[in-house]
C-alpha cells in the first residue's frame, strides 16, 4: 500500500496520542489538542503544497469548524441520556444498604462452604453488575464488605483481593452497562441489541468465576479454608436471606426487564432504574437530603468527565478522519494476507495490548469507531463484535499499570495487603477473561441468539 502524507500525519497523530497519554496531562485536552495542533499543520501543509503544485488538502479551518456541529450532534443524542440515569443508579444503590445486607445473609449461607465466602462475593458481584454498570462503586463496596471477612477465615490475600478485583469488573460486561451505551453510540447500534448480546457472556463468565473458585479452593485447601463457627441455618434464616435478594431483583427487573420486553427503551429504563433506587433508599430510611445531595454532585462529576472525553474524542476523529485515517485501517485490514477471523484476532489482540497502557473510555472512543467499519466490512455481526471488544476491555480494569481496578480496590484495602499481593490475584481471572473471550469468538450464537429472538 502506498501511502502519502496525510497517511503518516494520520498515523504519527494516532501515536502522539498514545505518547501524550504517559505524560498525565487530561485525556479530554490531549485529544482536542492534537485535534486542533494536526489540523493546523494541514492547512499550513496544503496552503504551501497549494503553491507549488495546486495540491488539496481535505483538512482547512472550514472542516475542523464542523467540530461544533458534531459535538451539538452528540449532545442531542437520546441514547446517552441514558449515562448519567445509570450513573445516578448505581451511586444511589451503593447508599441503599441493599449491597452490604446481600453480603451478610450469603457469608451465612455459604459460609461452611471451602472458597463459600469468595463465591458469595461472586454472586453479590453479579448482582451489582446487573443492577449498575459503575465499576468504581462496585469494586470499592466489595473491597469493604468481602476482603476483611475473607481474610479474617483465613483467606489467602492475593486470592481474596483477585476475587474482589475481578468479580467488580463485571458491571461493564453485564448490563446495563455504560460502556455498552458507548459502544452501540459510537457503532450505531441498538443499545437494546447489545444488552442482550451481552447478557449471556456477561453471566457466563460469573459462573465461569464461580466455579474456578470452588475448584481452586479444592485443590489448594490453605487458599479458601471453610468456615466451621458459623451457626446452622434455619428456615427463617433462608427466608431472610430469599427476602434480602427482592429489592435488587425488581430493580433488574424493572430495568432489563422493560428493555427486554419492548415496554421501554434503554433511556427510558435507565430513568426507571434512578427512580427504583430512590425509593429503596427512602424504603431502607437512607434517603435524606445529604446523600441526594451527595449522589448528584457525584453524579454530574462522572457524567462530566465521561463527556468531556467524548467531545475530545469526537474532534480527534474528525480530524483523524479528514486526514483519511480511517480509509487508511480499513485497507490495511481488508488488503492483510490474512483470513477475516484472523483479522478480528489481531484487533482484539492489539486491544488487549493497549488495555495495559489505555483507559477504556479512551479505547472505547477512539479505537472502535475506526475498527468497527473495517469489521463490519469483513461481513462480520457487529453486535458480535462489540461484545468480544466488551470483554477484551473487561481485562484492562485488571491488568497493571493502569487497571483502574485495582487502584479503587488499593485505597480501600486493609493495610496488611500490598500491591504485589493484588497483582498476583488478578493473574489466573485474566486467563479466565481470555477463556470466556475465546468461548464467544468461537460460538457467536452467545452473544446473537437472544437478540435473534427477541424481535
Amino acid at each position: 500500500m502506498d501511502l502519502i502524507i496525510t497517511d503518516y500525519m494520520a498515523i504519527s497523530m494516532f501515536l502522539a496520542f498514545i505518547v501524550l497519554i504517559f505524560t498525565g496531562y487530561p485525556v479530554a485536552w490531549t485529544l482536542a489538542g492534537l485535534a486542533i495542533v494536526y489540523s493546523a499543520i494541514s492547512v499550513a501543509l496544503g496552503a504551501y503544497t497549494d503553491l507549488l503544485d495546486n495540491t488539496f488538502y481535505a483538512i482547512d479551518w472550514g472542516y475542523t469548524s464542523s467540530i461544533i456541529d458534531r459535538n451539538w450532534a452528540v449532545m442531542e443524542s437520546w441514547v446517552l441520556v441514558a449515562l448519567p440515569m445509570f450513573v445516578f443508579m448505581g451511586l444511589f444503590l451503593d447508599k441503599s444498604g441493599i449491597a452490604r445486607e446481600l453480603m451478610e445473609n450469603f457469608a451465612r449461607l455459604l459460609g461452611r462452604v471451602r472458597g463459600g465466602l469468595a463465591v458469595a462475593v461472586a454472586i453479590i458481584g453479579i448482582v451489582l453488575a446487573a443492577s449498575t454498570g459503575i465499576i468504581g462503586a462496585s469494586v470499592v463496596l466489595l473491597t469493604l464488605l468481602g476482603v476483611p471477612v475473607m481474610l479474617d477465615a483465613g483467606y489467602k490475600k492475593s486470592f481474596a483481593v483477585g476475587t474482589v478485583c475481578a468479580v467488580g469488573t463485571l458491571g461493564i460486561l453485564i448490563p446495563p452497562s455504560i460502556m455498552l451505551v458507548l459502544m452501540a453510540d459510537r457503532l450505531a447500534i441498538s443499545v437494546g441489541d447489545l444488552f442482550m448480546g451481552a447478557m449471556i457472556p456477561g453471566l457466563m463468565l460469573g459462573l465461569i468465576y464461580i466455579v474456578f473458585i470452588l475448584i481452586w479452593s479444592r485443590l489448594r485447601s490453605g487458599v479458601a479454608p471453610s468456615m466451621h463457627d458459623v451457626a446452622p441455618l434455619e428456615l427463617g434464616d433462608v427466608v431472610q436471606i430469599l427476602g434480602s435478594m427482592v429489592p435488587p431483583v425488581l430493580l433488574i427487573f424493572s430495568v432489563l426487564g422493560s428493555i427486554f420486553f419492548g415496554i421501554a427503551t434503554p433511556t427510558e429504563a435507565s430513568g426507571v432504574g434512578a427512580l427504583c433506587t430512590v425509593f429503596l433508599a427512602a424504603f431502607k430510611g437512607r434517603l435524606t437530603f445529604t446523600v441526594l445531595k451527595d449522589v448528584s454532585m457525584e453524579t454530574m462529576k462522572t457524567t462530566g468527565f465521561i463527556f468531556a472525553i467524548v467531545f475530545g474524542a469526537t474532534a480527534f476523529s474528525l480530524v483523524f478522519r479528514g486526514l483519511g485515517g480511517d480509509e487508511l485501517i480499513k485497507g490495511i485490514l481488508h488488503s492483510a494476507p490474512v483470513s477475516p477471523n484472523a483479522v478480528v484476532i489481531s484487533v482484539l489482540l492489539l486491544t488487549f495490548v493497549l488495555g495495559f497502557f489505555l483507559d477504556w473510555l479512551e479505547i472505547t472512543l477512539i479505537v472502535l469507531p475506526l475498527v468497527g467499519p473495517a469489521i463490519a466490512g469483513l461481513g462480520f455481526d457487529l453486535v458480535w463484535f462489540a461484545i468480544l471488544f466488551a470483554i477484551c476491555l473487561q481485562t484492562s480494569f485488571i491488568t497493571p499499570p493502569v487497571g483502574p481496578a485495582l487502584f479503587y480496590a488499593q485505597g480501600v484495602m486493609p493495610t496488611s495487603v500490598s500491591l504485589p499481593d493484588i497483582y498476583r490475584g488478578i493473574i489466573p481471572f485474566v486467563f479466565l477473561q481470555l477463556i470466556a473471550l475465546a468461548l464467544v469468538f468461537k460460538f457467536p450464537s452467545l452473544a446473537l441468539w437472544l437478540p435473534s429472538i427477541a424481535y
